[in-house]
Formats: C-alpha cells, structure tokens, sequence
C-alpha cells in the first residue's frame, strides 16, 4: 500500500509540542496516572499485580465488559480492543474494501476514514458539509450516490472537526438507507458522551444494524490519549473474526498497563465525562463571547457536542499563513483547514482543556496586535 502523508498529524509532530498552548487539541483535559488511581480505594495494590507479559489479542475480558456497557445490545464478545481508534479504522478499511469498491464519507473527515481507501484503490465520494448550511447533511446526496458498488458509509457522530450533530430522525434516515442497500455502516462515535443535551445523543450504529460497525476510543471523550486504547463493536460475527485475524500483523495484543488503566477509568466514566463536560461548558460559554466580539473577523457556528469547532476566517487573509503568524507570535496553535484538504478558510479550535481561556486571550492580543 502507498498510502498519502497524514497532513493533520504531521502538522501536530512538527508543532504540538513545541508551542506553550495548544488551542486546537482534540481530546479533552487528560489525567494523572495519581488522579485515576484515586478514583478507586485498592487501585495501587491493583496496580502492582498486573503482570507485563502479553496480552489477549481481543483485549482483556474485563476491558471488553465494561465497553460493552456502554452500548444497548453488544455483548463482550462483540467488542474488540486496538491501541488506538487509528489501528481500528486502519484494520477495518483492509478488511472490508477491496480495489474498485465504493465508499461514501462524510467530509471533512480525519484522514484515515478516506485516505486508506483511497490506497486500497477505492472510489471515495465525499459527503461534503458547508457551514453555510450550518454544517447539516444532504441526505439526498446521500442517496443519489449510493451505486451497486458502495461497500460502506462513513459517518462521524458528533463531528470531527465541526461539532456537529444530526437529529435522531436524520440519523435513522442514514441507518435505513445503509440496511435498504445492504451496505455497511462505519461509524466513528470517538466524541460519543460529550453531548451537551444528553437528549440529544445518539444510539450507536452497531446497536441498530447487524452491519453497523462502531468506533470508540478512550482519546478524547475521556481525555486519556496516552493510554493509546480504542475499540470496535459490532455485530457482524464474520467481519469481526477477519477483524481480530488481521490484528495479528499490526499491534497483535494491547498494553497490559493501558488496559489496567482503561478498565479503571470506564468503571468510573460518569465522574470522568462529567468533568470533562464542565470544562467544555466554562470554555464554550468564553468562545461564544469572544466570537460575538469579533464577528468581523470570524464565522462562529456553535458546535452540539464534543470539544472542538470549526469557525471560519472572514479577513482577507488565508488561514494558513494567519494559523502561522500566530503561533510564531504568541505561540498557540491553530490547525488550519488545509490539513482537513478543506479550503484554505477554516481552522479547528479545541476547548476540552483548562489552559483555553489562557490561550484565548492570546489570540485576541494578537488580533489587537496586528488587525
């Protein structure tokens, strides 16, 4: 496979830790090895009883209960463990596509959800959003370009980079079209439990469709990227052994240490989400106050769920060389469009850390310094 370079995460390598804020990070406010270890009396006892040798491929058992916990009907055996949502999605594009099949992706998306198909050699028909829509989805689009070669829909719920959320009625209307066509469903859902109407949240897709295939990981609704910990879920028992046979020649086990941590963090998800909910809240409530100010400047649509927006640069300026310019003076950074392949007028802003409304304030010392 000659696969293209990852724009987005190329970009975070060659500035993401070299900047003093980072206001475009994706996962939320992460936490101590210390604070996760309060979270529960015997943990450190615990701790030192885990044994670093391999692995079950699959992931640990008790990993996999409490993950399927957070689903309606997936049992353990359903769920299957990876370092990281990027192997999953890696895995499962290998798995199912072949050259010439047809994929329809709900764009802008993270690179990976295309551009392994693209390698496979498969047709990708991006499923394009416009905030001039407020990022809502043409579902006639939708089905106009489902042909007898689309193997799968990918969609992203709540959105990465946009925040956005579809109603549950748009969002059964993509479930039926996926089972009227027989056609599998990818649903990335790493944002799932940062709604902030839990009304609003959505099922997941592998709850309602034998070929509905559901993304998890612990990165960003839990803040807890380091542990490199995600996971599919699916009812699919075929897809799901081609799955975990291929996952010999990649990671073929997970870390015994970040599956310790996992199952600690998810046995006490409601104290993790809901912290990480009240940092979003502060933080939104600061941006929406900062974009009304400089509404000149920018095209604000408030996001529905998760931890980051996709605002829109209105000056005469490309986002690139602005995104730059910012983080040269002050030092925080802004991921802008073109790592999306999206334009060159939109930048990804994060909000899921305390040190946001640090950063905030420097980009407005620099909008006074130099607009």
């Amino acid at each position: 496979m000659r696969i293209k370079d990852f724009k987005l995460e190329e970009y975070f390598a060659k500035y993401e830790f070299k900047v003093k804020y980072s206001l475009c990070s994706s996962d939320c406010e992460s936490f101590s090895v210390e604070e996760l270890l309060f979270l529960e009396k015997n943990s450190l006892e615990d701790l030192k009883n885990v044994t670093l040798g391999y692995t079950e491929s699959l992931g640990n058992p008790i990993l996999r209960e409490e993950i399927s916990k957070l689903y309606r009907n997936i049992d353990s055996e359903e769920v299957i463990v990876f370092s990281g949502a990027e192997e999953a999605i890696f895995i499962f594009m290998n798995v199912l596509l072949k050259k010439d099949d047809h994929l329809i992706v709900q764009y802008p998306a993270y690179q990976s959800l295309y551009e392994i198909a693209n390698a496979i050699g498969c047709k990708v028909t991006k499923w394009v959003m416009d905030d001039e829509n407020l990022w809502n989805l043409d579902l006639q689009f939708l089905e106009t370009n489902i042909t007898q070669s689309t193997k799968c829909i990918v969609v992203n719920f709540p959105h990465n980079p946009t925040g956005y959320l579809p109603k549950k009625d748009i969002y059964e209307k993509i479930i039926n079209l996926a089972k009227t066509n027989n056609i599998y469903l990818l649903s990335d859902e790493v944002y799932k439990f940062l709604e902030y109407n839990e009304a609003e949240r959505l099922p997941s897709a592998c709850d309602l469709y034998e070929k509905g295939v559901s993304i998890g990981v612990m990165s960003k609704s839990f803040g807890l990227a380091g542990l490199r910990i995600g996971w599919i879920a699916t009812k699919d028992n075929t897809l799901f052994g081609e799955v975990a046979s291929f996952k010999n020649y990649t990671t073929i086990c997970n870390s015994a240490l970040s599956e310790f941590f996992a199952i600690l963090a998810l046995r006490n998800r409601s104290k993790i989400i809901n912290r990480n909910l009240e940092i979003i809240d502060s933080n939104l409530n600061l941006l929406d106050d900062f974009f009304n100010k400089y509404n000149n400047f920018f095209k604000w649509i408030k996001p529905k769920a998760g931890s980051i927006a996709f605002p829109r640069l209105l000056i005469d300026e490309g986002v690139g060389t602005f995104c730059l310019k910012l983080l040269k003076e002050k030092s925080v950074l802004l991921m802008p469009s073109s790592n999306y392949d999206y334009g060159d007028r939109h930048f990804r802003i994060g909000f899921g850390r305390k040190n946001m409304p640090e950063a905030l304030q420097k980009l407005e010392e620099f909008l006074k310094d130099n607009y």
